[in-house]
């Protein structure tokens, strides 16, 4: 016996991993095979593994393996991403326990410590991807910030700009206060807040009144404090209450700053008053209804810093005692929304939310409760602002046309195709991409700024703060570049082109030289992950592997990163590889609490999968994983189903080493053997079988339907049935079935082995090799072994005769447990009905029923008087005398008191379900309980009515 009496994960899974690496098995040389690729989505630098990596990765490696095992050229493509605000945050906050910050440096000593941390700490996700079993190839390792990747980020950023297809502008971003920098939506995290809805009168200027008489719109808001950057009032321009004052002007009461109602549809009629306040310079919609109504970006007021204090507006008119106030309350001193709240209310203007005290007096209060959804920064953890500042977008809408495209016709499929609505919906809708943040860390934008033309021609060259006049951009791939372009823009020759100091002012020098500052922004970490396709595989020199594995075969992706990374791979890989970046994209759901709820660090249902691989192995996670993910849905997390298929790999475990004690070991053919007896032809039978539902399900993305495939082929039809029928002919005088039967199902099991090994490497690793120790050992990995191919093909027969012996030893088992028959009792049968197959069938069934089924003897002679139990197996009535076996008057009342008291409790739960108060106002989880208790019981009172009748 070379295979331990227990089967420990532990042991195996750090070894067969190191081996698989280091001897190159991830990715052998298979120049002329056909190539399949997949990219990972790249882990952050700063990352370690969660639940969804976990699914993310298991689901990407399942089908690497079988790709792999069946021939191909299987590159399955590695690296991490730089994580721009969380790597730049996570040194950041060891400086400060130093004493240190950030501008304690240079921007290039400290990125050069941004690298150092990097190649100390950064990336041990890698090793805990190891420990998941990803067959990476891990040779070919990229960094969105390596060299490569970034001559590609170089390279796209420039030709985007020079086809017009990126731009400066003036626009509405999410500025996260703490970081000081733009992020993205994935990064804003929206929580429930306890806050105020204000309602306060806005005046109506040059004694204009409604035509109810009023002077005043009222206006709603959670936000008062941004009051102080108003530009219009809005209605509905089908409102009759406000369509006599569209076009007229509202005076504000602590700006003075006058400014239109405009209508719009934005205002809600049925919502508050139907007027609503606009402050286009920090509200995502109030950013679209000022363009319509005409404000020019640049013309939109900011009242805000870069950390979200007050600033004096480009009109001047915010009062002196706001200006350098946050936004709000803040280590005990009051903010600009409460000092707005109360300035208000002091002249008169805050409308009070009145209630009624429990004795029914009236109640006044500033601001009527209310449960706001509030966008936070996920990192810097304070609320988002809306704020207008420059920044760089991509054009999405002109990229994204094709990629629509792509989809449509077929050259991109989305799995589950229900995506494809969202998919369009959102590429349809896109909006402008911004790709600019305020960091040190990152792809620096290869943009300069130089003094205008105008500046330079009408001042003669002599120095001017350009940004009076605007500023020229020079964009290009290194400082020769921008120098050669600065030169012919301006007319005059390169050397009098110079640079500034970082921070430093564009304009003409004293000696009549130009100077141009470098942009000090960075790009969107999301701009080089969208190159992930094509860039990891040489872009843009032209390599073996971008001809060979572009366009990519699969993507697998969490729903969630859809727009985020999906659609941008496919507008960028479309745009400079002039093709899809990759054939298919399977979306799959999120892993969430047992509950259902969300996972998150905040409610302490966070689920550690290295936790769960330490319990029971890496194997058992990677089957859960897959069993339950049924495209799209989200998983629940389950220890006990996890605990299950560790169940399910010792069950393997122990199944082999009954092969080793019978001197079963491993097959030497591809295709089956040749087999006389049923039970051998049956299970060979059932591979074929499995073989191709298991392919189809693989082929069709169903992960949940191929594990479950090999699941009940290995434990149902392997372990529970085969072992158990062929003992017989494992321990009986017959050498040739003996020999057979060795033979058969040590080929099985190989077929077992080689199917799994894609859901559970490790365990199968170790058994291919341990199963063929006492023939000399493998030739080669499993993990490089042929995709079965059994060329046979199904005995019909044989199924048959075997389906119908394992139905027979199952009814009379069930018979067993029904009557309260001890399960060793050996029984005889009485069969009518039956016909000469059946009973050759029988004759050579004899040993199996015998031994597995206890059935020592069948007749086809009527059964004796006296209580029996009768079987219907197919046209075939099966009768076993009961006297002897047991107390037939004590068992009938046994049944019949239990068969009560299942229908009593089924009963009352009917009735507790049928009563609308319980249904209505209980808990969910309550009635769901009772519904589940209900059909138990009624299950439970149908076994017991068909045992009674089994009785006569």
């Amino acid at each position: 016996m070379t295979l331990d009496k227990n089967f420990d994960p532990a042991a195996i899974e750090a070894r067969w991993y190191n081996h698989w690496e280091t001897s190159g098995q991830f990715r052998p040389d298979r120049d002329d095979a056909e190539p399949f690729t997949i990219v990972n989505p790249p882990p952050n630098v700063t990352g370690s593994l969660h639940i969804g990596h976990a699914l993310d990765n298991t689901l990407q490696d399942i089908i690497i393996r079988h790709e792999r095992m069946k021939g191909k050229d299987a590159l399955w493509v590695v690296g991490m991403d730089h994580a721009g605000i969380a790597t730049q945050m996570v040194v950041e906050r060891q400086m400060n326990e130093r004493g240190e910050k950030r501008t304690d440096y240079s921007r290039e000593d400290f990125v050069e410590k941004v690298w150092e941390w990097k190649e100390e700490s950064g990336g041990a996700i890698t090793g805990q991807l190891r420990r998941l079993g990803c067959s990476m190839d891990w040779s070919n390792e990229r960094f969105t910030m390596d060299d490569g990747m970034n001559e590609a980020v170089l390279k796209v950023f420039v030709d985007l700009y020079n086809d017009g297809l990126i731009y400066r502008d003036k626009r509405l971003v999410n500025w996260d206060p703490a970081l000081k920098t733009a992020i993205s939506d994935l990064e804003v995290e929206t929580r429930d807040v306890k806050g105020g809805f204000w309602h306060f009168k806005y005046p109506l200027a040059d004694g204009v009144t409604l035509d109810n008489g009023q002077d005043y719109i009222e206006v709603a808001t959670t936000r008062p404090e941004t009051m102080l950057a108003d530009m219009a009032v809005a209605v509905h321009p089908d409102d009759e209450r406000y369509k006599s004052v569209i076009g007229k002007k509202i005076e504000q009461p602590i700006t003075g700053r006058r400014f239109k109602i405009v209508a719009d549809e934005h205002a809600d009629p049925e919502l508050g008053s139907g007027a609503v306040k606009i402050t286009p310079g920090h509200d995502f919609n109030d950013f679209e209804v000022g363009k319509r109504a005409g404000f020019a970006a640049g013309d939109m007021l900011n009242m805000f810093d870069g950390e979200a204090n007050v600033c004096q507006t480009a009109d001047g008119l915010i009062p002196d005692e706001y200006i350098g106030l946050h936004r709000f309350k803040r280590d005990g001193v009051d903010g600009a929304r409460e000092l707005v709240v109360q300035r208000m209310k002091e002249l008169g203007f805050l409308i009070p939310h009145v209630t009624k005290s429990k004795d029914g007096e009236t109640v006044e209060h500033d601001a009527e409760p209310r449960t706001i959804a509030t966008p936070y920064g996920d990192r810097g953890g304070v609320v988002i602002e809306p704020w207008l500042t420059d920044q760089w977008y991509v054009d999405a809408k002109t990229l994204a046309q094709p990629a629509i495209e792509a989809v449509k016709s077929g050259a991109i499929e989305i799995v589950p195709k229900t995506w494809e609505k969202t998919y369009f919906n959102w590429m349809e809708n896109i909006q402008p991409w911004c790709v600019s943040r305020q960091l040190w860390w990152g792809h620096r934008i290869p943009a300069w700024f130089g003094p205008s033309k105008e500046a330079a021609i009408n001042d003669n060259q002599k120095a001017i703060a350009s940004t009076l006049l605007g500023e020229a951009i020079f964009v290009g791939s290194n400082e020769d570049e921008i120098r050669r372009n600065a030169a012919n823009f301006y007319n005059i020759d390169p050397s009098e082109v110079n640079f500034a100091q970082e921070e430093g002012e564009t304009g003409i020098s004293g000696q009549g030289n130009y100077v141009l500052r470098r942009d000090p922004d960075v790009l969107d970490t999301w701009f080089s992950s969208a190159l992930w396709p094509f860039a990891t595989l040489g872009w843009p020199e032209e390599t073996k592997d971008l001809s060979r594995h572009y366009p990519n075969d699969l993507l697998i992706s969490g729903f969630d990163i859809l727009f985020f990374w999906d659609a941008r791979m496919a507008m960028q890989g479309i745009q400079f590889m002039k093709d899809v970046p990759w054939k298919r994209l399977y979306l799959h759901g999120l892993v969430r609490a047992e509950d259902g709820s969300k996972m998150s660090k905040s409610k302490g249902n966070v689920v550690d999968p290295l936790g769960l691989i330490d319990q029971y192995g890496a194997d058992a996670l990677r089957f859960f994983m897959a069993a339950m993910e049924s495209q799209g849905r989200d998983i629940k997390m389950d220890d006990k189903r996890v605990e299950g298929y560790r169940n399910f790999a010792t069950k393997l475990w122990n199944a082999a080493r009954f092969c080793e004690a019978n001197g079963i070991g491993a097959s030497k053919t591809l295709a089956a053997p040749d087999a006389v007896l049923p039970v051998n032809r049956w299970i060979i039978s059932e591979v074929v079988e499995t073989l191709a539902s298991l392919d189809k399900a693989l082929g069709d993305l169903r992960f949940d339907a191929a594990a479950n495939t090999i699941y009940h082929f290995t434990w149902d039809r392997f372990c529970d049935w085969y072992l158990e029928l062929i003992k017989p002919l494992l321990q009986g005088d017959d050498e040739a079935a003996a020999n057979e039967t060795r033979t058969v199902s040590g080929w099985v099991l190989d077929q077992i082995i080689v199917m799994l090994h894609p859901f559970m490497p490790f365990i199968t690793e170790e058994l291919w090799h341990s199963m063929a120790t006492e023939t000399g050992g493998r030739e080669y990995d499993l993990i490089v072994a042929k995709w079965p191919e059994p060329k046979a093909a199904v005995d019909t027969q044989a199924k048959a005769e075997v389906d119908w012996l394992i139905r027979l030893i199952s009814a009379v088992r069930a018979a067993k447990v029904e009557l309260n028959i001890p399960p060793g009792t050996k029984m005889t049968a009485h069969i009518r009905d039956g016909d000469s197959a059946l009973q050759k069938r029988i004759e050579r069934q004899s040993a199996a029923l015998d031994r597995v089924g206890r059935l020592e003897s069948l007749s086809f002679d009527p059964a004796p008087e006296g209580a029996t139990a009768q079987l219907v197996i197919d046209d075939a009535t099966y009768v076993l005398p009961l006297a002897g076996a047991i107390d037939v008057d004590a068992e009938k009342a046994r049944l019949n008191k239990a068969l009560e008291a299942s229908q009593k409790e089924a009963k009352s739960l009917n009735g507790r379900l049928s009563n609308p108060n319980f249904v209505e106002k209980a808990k969910p989880e309550a009635v769901e309980k009772a519904r589940a208790d209900l059909a138990d019981k009624e299950a439970e009172a149908e076994r017991l009515q068909a045992a009674l009748a089994r009785l006569g």
